[in-house]
C-alpha cells in the first residue's frame, strides 16, 4: 500500500515547477495529511508500535520533501523490516500452535496417548525410510560412505535376541524381542581364525572349531543323543554316528521306524513322511542321518549365547533356525509337518496345562507322528518315582484327549499318531480336552502370536492325512484340487517351474566366469561348470511358490532352500510346505532368527518392488545389512528387479563392500545384480 504512494510523492516533487515557498508549504501540508491517513492505516493493519515520538510528525526539508524515514528516507530498509516482522509473526504463530498441540496431547488419556505415540512413531519410521530410499536413489556410488565393521562382540550377534532387550522384557530366557533399533548398522566380521566351511558332504561331519562359539566343555558334551562329537587336531570338530549311547543314531532311527510299523527308516517316504521338525535338535545328528533317505529335517532350538544347537547345525550345512515354545506360536502354518521329534529337548510337556502339546498338534499334519525320547517316559523308572509317574500320566492322558493314538513305547521313546479324522474331536467326552478353535482364533499362518489353548486347523481345507498325499518326489507337483485352494491352476505352477529351470541354468552359467576368473584356459575353451555342491543352502527372501527350490533339486544341486514368505505379500507358505519344502513367514524389516554367516547364497527376486509398493518402515540399506549378516564370507547375492531398483541396489552394494555386477536380461524393464561378499579377516589385536 505504501510503495505506490511513495512513488507518487517523489514524482510530484521532482516534476513540480513552482518555486514559491507558499505553494511548497501547501503541497507539503496536503501530502502530509495524505501520509498521515496512510500511515495510520498501516499502523492499524500491521500492529506497528509507533509512539508519539516516532516519525509520525512530518518535518519538511529545504527541498520540500517530507523527512519521515518510514515513507521517504529509507523505503527499502523499512520494507525489509516489515517483511521480517511478518515472518517473525508467522513463526510465533506456528510455535504457539505446536505448543498448544503438544500440551493437548499430554492432557489426553493414557490409552489414547499410547495409541497416538505409536502411530506417530510409525509415521516417523516411514519418513526416515522414505528419506533413506530417496538418498539411496539420488546419490551416486562414489558419494555413499562405506559402512564400518562391527566390534568383536558382534561376531555372533542376533538382533531381537540380545541380552539387554531380553532383560528389559522381563523374560527368564532369551525370547524374541524385536524393537526399533534392534538392527545393527555395521558389517559383522567373522571370528579371528575363521575358515571357509568344507563342501558337502564332508562338511556335514567336520567343521572348523573357530567358526562357531563353543567351549571345550561343550565340545565333549555327551548329555544328549544328538549332541555327540569329538575334537580332531585342535582345529576341527567331528560329528560321528558311532557312540555308546542308544547304539548310535542309525539304530535309533531304525527303532523309530519299527515303532511306527515300518521295516526301517528308508520306508519313511512310503509312509508319507517327508518333512520333520526336530525340537531341540542337539547338533543335528538325527537330521544328518536322514538326509540320505530324502528326508528334510528342520532343527529349531532356543537362542544360546555359546554352544548353540542352531549355529552348529547350520555350520554342518543342515537346516536350522531359532524357535521357542515358551510363549509364542511358531511362524509356521497349521498342518505343516509330517513328524515332530523331541529327544531330551528340554521342554516340559506337562507344564502350562499342556499348551505346548497343543502347539505340536497345530503344526502336525493329520496322520502325522510325534516322537518323544525322555527319561520321563521310561515306565520302570516312573513307577519308582511318584512325581515322574504323575507327569507321565498327564502327558499320556492329554495326548489321548487331543485324539493322538499311542502307537508304541520302548525304553525311553514313545510314538503317537495324530488322528486323520475330524470326527474324533466331536466324539470326545465333554470337558475331556481343549476345545476347537473358532474361525477367528484359527489363523492359518500366525506370525509369533501368543500360544492358544485350543485345537487349530479344524476349519482348514488342507486337512489331508499324510497317507493320502502323494509320496515324495511326486508331492512337489500338487494336484489340481490342492492348487485350487490357492486360486492356482496346474499350468501356472508348471510355467513357474519351467521358468526357474531356465533361471537356475542361467545363474550357474553366470557364476562360472566369476568363480573361475583366474582359471587358465585356451582360446575357445568354456569356463568349467561350478560344482554341483558349490552351494549347500540358499535363502530365498521372496519364495512365491517355491519355484527356485524345485528347480535346484531337479537340476541335481546338493542344496536345501529356506523359502521365506514376506508377511506383507501373498501367503503361499502353506503351498510351499505341502510341496515338501521348508518355509517360514518373516517380516524383512526385522532380523531373521538365525546366527551370522549361515547361508551360501541369498536370492532376492521382486522383494524390492514389494517393499516400494507397500512402503515398509525400513530402508533398503537396513535389508541389505541384514543380508550381509546372514551371508557367509565369499557367499553370493542374486537380485532381480526393475532397472531403477537394481541401480539403487548397485549403489548400496558399494556401501557394504560387495563386489557387484549388473547383468542385462531378456526382460526390457528388469536387470540382474550379482554380488559376492568378500572374505574380510579380523586383525589380531
Amino acid at each position: 500500500m505504501s510503495r505506490p504512494l511513495h512513488r507518487g510523492v517523489s514524482a510530484t516533487r521532482i516534476s513540480g515547477s513552482s518555486n514559491d515557498p507558499l505553494d511548497s508549504q501547501v503541497d507539503v501540508k496536503t501530502e502530509r495529511e495524505e501520509l498521515d491517513r496512510n500511515h495510520s492505516s498501516l499502523r492499524h493493519l500491521f500492529w506497528l508500535p509507533f509512539s508519539d515520538n516516532s516519525p509520525s510528525k512530518y518535518d519538511v526539508t529545504d527541498n520540500g520533501f517530507a523527512s519521515d524515514p518510514f515513507t521517504v528516507g529509507a523505503p527499502r530498509s523499512r520494507r525489509r523490516l516489515t517483511m521480517l516482522f511478518l515472518k517473525s509473526s508467522l513463526v510465533m504463530i506456528v510455535i504457539l500452535a505446536l505448543t498448544g498441540s503438544f500440551w493437548w496431547t499430554l492432557s489426553i488419556s493414557t490409552s489414547s496417548r499410547g495409541y497416538i505415540f505409536h502411530g506417530y512413531r510409525r509415521l516417523q519410521e516411514q519418513l526416515v525410510s522414505d528419506l533413506w530410499d530417496i538418498g539411496e536413489l539420488s546419490l551416486g556410488t562414489s558419494k555413499m560412505k562405506e559402512l564400518e565393521f562391527c566390534p568383536e562382540e558382534f561376531e555372533n550377534y542376533i538382533p531381537c535376541f540380545n541380552v539387554s532387550e531380553n532383560l528389559d522384557s522381563g523374560s527368564d530366557g532369551y525370547v524374541r524381542v524385536c524393537r526399533q533399533g534392534s538392527r545393527q548398522s555395521c558389517l559383522v566380521l567373522p571370528p579371528l581364525n575363521y575358515k571357509i566351511p568344507l563342501r558337502w558332504p564332508p562338511g556335514r561331519d567336520i567343521i572348523w572349531v573357530a567358526n562357531v562359539k563353543i567351549t571345550g566343555q561343550e565340545v565333549f558334551s555327551s548329555g544328549s543323543l544328538t549332541k555327540r562329537m569329538m575334537m580332531l587336531e585342535e582345529e576341527q570338530i567331528s560329528f560321528r554316528s558311532e557312540s555308546l549311547m542308544f547304539d548310535g543314531v542309525e539304530d535309533y532311527s531304525h527303532q523309530i521306524a519299527e515303532m511306527i510299523g515300518l521295516r526301517n527308516e528308508s520306508n519313511f517316504i512310503q509312509a508319507g513322511i517327508r518333512t520333520i521338525l526336530d525340537i531341540g535338535c542337539g547338533y543335528g545328528s538325527f537330521g544328518a542321518h536322514l538326509v540320505s533317505e530324502q528326508i528334510l529335517t528342520m532343527c529349531i532350538a532356543n537362542y544360546e549365547s555359546s554352544g548353540s544347537q542352531v549355529q552348529l547345525t547350520l555350520e554342518r550345512g543342515l537346516p536350522a533356525m531359532i524357535g521357542s515354545f515358551s510363549s509364542k506360536q511358531l511362524p509356521y502354518p497349521f498342518l505343516s509337518f509330517d513328524l515332530l521329534h523331541c529327544a531330551r529337548c528340554g521342554i516340559d510337556w506337562d507344564q502350562k496345562d499342556g499348551i505346548f502339546l497343543i502347539e505340536v498338534d497345530r503344526v502336525l499334519k493329520p496322520g502325522g507322528y510325534f516322537v518323544w525320547t525322555s527319561p520321563l517316559t521310561n515306565v520302570h523308572s516312573s513307577l519308582r518315582d511318584k512325581e515322574k509317574q504323575k507327569r507321565w500320566n498327564f502327558v499320556r492322558d492329554f495326548a489321548e484327549n487331543i485324539c493322538w493314538e499311542l502307537m508304541s513305547q520302548q525304553d525311553e521313546t514313545v510314538v503317537w499318531k495324530k488322528t486323520s479324522k475330524k470326527s474324533c474331536y466331536n466324539s470326545r467326552k465333554p470337558d475331556s480336552g481343549p476345545s476347537i478353535c473358532s474361525k477367528g482364533q484359527d489363523v492359518e499362518s500366525p506370525y509369533y502370536r501368543p500360544l492358544q489353548n485350543c485345537i487349530g486347523g479344524m476349519h482348514s481345507r488342507r486337512w489331508v492325512p499324510i497317507e493320502e498325499r502323494a509320496t515324495w518326489p511326486s508331492r512337489s507337483n500338487l494336484k489340481p484340487t490342492e492348487l485350487a485352494l490357492y486360486g492356482l491352476h496346474s499350468e501356472e505352477l508348471n510355467e513357474d517351474t519351467a521358468n526357474y529351470k531356465t533361471t537356475v541354468h542361467n545363474y550357474w552359467s553366470l557364476l562360472s566366469p566369476l568363480i573361475f576368473s583366474d582359471h587358465p584356459k585356451r582360446p575357445g575353451d568354456e569356463d568349467p561348470s561350478p560344482p554341483y555342491n558349490m552351494l549347500r543352502n540358499v535363502l530365498d527372501m521372496n519364495a512365491r511358490y517355491g519355484g527356485l527350490n524345485a528347480a535346484l533339486l531337479e537340476a541335481g544341486k546338493s542344496v536345501w532352500v529356506m523359502n521365506v514368505v514376506p508377511t506383507t505379500g501373498p501367503n503361499y507358505l502353506p503351498l510351499i510346505l505341502d510341496r515338501g519344502y521348508f518355509g517360514v513367514l518373516h517380516d524383512w524389516c526385522e532380523a531373521f532368527p538365525t546366527y551370522p554367516r549361515t547361508y551360501d547364497m541369498v536370492h532376492v527376486e521382486g522383494l524390492l518392488s514389494l517393499k516400494s509398493s507397500q512402503r515398509w518402515t525400513c530402508s533398503m540399506l537396513h535389508i541389505f545389512t541384514e543380508i550381509d549378516r546372514l551371508l557367509r564370507p565369499e557367499g553370493w547375492i542374486i537380485i532381480r528387479d526393475t532397472t531403477p531398483l537394481i541401480e539403487s541396489a548397485r549403489a548400496l552394494s558399494s556401501q557394504l563392500k560387495w563386489e557387484a555386477r549388473v547383468i542385462e536380461i531378456e526382460s526390457n524393464n528388469e536387470r540382474l545384480l550379482i554380488c559376492q561378499k568378500p572374505f574380510f579377516k579380523r586383525q589380531a589385536s
